[in-house]
């Protein structure tokens, strides 16, 4: 995902969650909740707990998941991050750098 696309979907919809990011890269590949969630080796359910930040995810598991998406892992790992501070009301700012 660009930095222009984030920006651009952090103006409509507020502070980028992973699960947005997700139902955002699904709804653009135009597959069902279904199809997607068996190309992310998950429950149906899952995932839409996740599309809906009902469910989060860890950071290994949003590596694997960028990983099978083919997108940069180092987004994906930060929002799950973020996420989870976010959830803990925890006031920090996530920036991940490959080692």
């Amino acid at each position: 995902m660009s930095t222009n696309a984030k920006r651009y979907l952090e103006k409509t919809r507020g502070k980028l969650t992973l699960g947005q990011a997700i139902r955002s890269i699904r709804l653009c590949e135009e597959q069902s909740q279904t199809v997607f969630a068996k190309k992310l080796q998950i429950s149906t359910q899952y995932l839409c707990d996740l599309e809906h930040d009902r469910k989060s995810v860890s950071p290994k598991k949003a590596l694997r998941i960028a990983e099978i998406l083919g997108y940069a892992p180092e987004q994906f790992v930060a929002l799950a991050i973020q996420d989870s501070l976010n959830r803990e009301h925890i006031h920090m700012l996530v920036e991940i750098k490959v080692a």
